[in-house]
């Protein structure tokens, strides 16, 4: 019985979390800023639903699988939401450095070549 208890409490913080980052999704205007509200998506609700599969099966073998999936997505997360801000920042300008204002567009830019 109170295992159970845990299980809908913990689920149903997983769920106000995915509804709380997808109102902020639709809200923010820009892109960056939109990338942001993904990663509770991406790191906290698994492992809340990680924990909500470990209270309720133990810690048998079977939920050793569901473990190491969960581990691949928390490693995995924020390396995707920073290889996606690149893309978009390379689709928008170009290239994903920042450029200088005294910069031209060929240049290297290295930080050695100024005087």
């Amino acid at each position: 019985m109170i295992r159970n208890v845990a299980v809908d409490v913990i689920l149903a913080a997983a769920v106000a979390l995915v509804l709380a980052s997808t109102v902020g999704l639709l809200a923010m205007r820009d892109t960056y800023q939109r990338v942001h509200y993904l990663t509770p998506l991406a790191l906290v609700a698994p492992l809340l639903l990680g924990v909500a599969i470990l209270v309720q099966s133990g810690s048998a073998v079977s939920s050793s699988l569901t473990w190491l999936a969960l581990l691949f997505v928390v490693v995995t997360g924020p390396f995707l939401s920073h290889a996606t801000i690149r893309a978009i920042r390379i689709r928008e300008a170009g290239e994903w450095r920042l450029r200088r204002d005294s910069e031209a567009p060929g240049d290297a830019g290295s930080p050695g070549d100024q005087p």
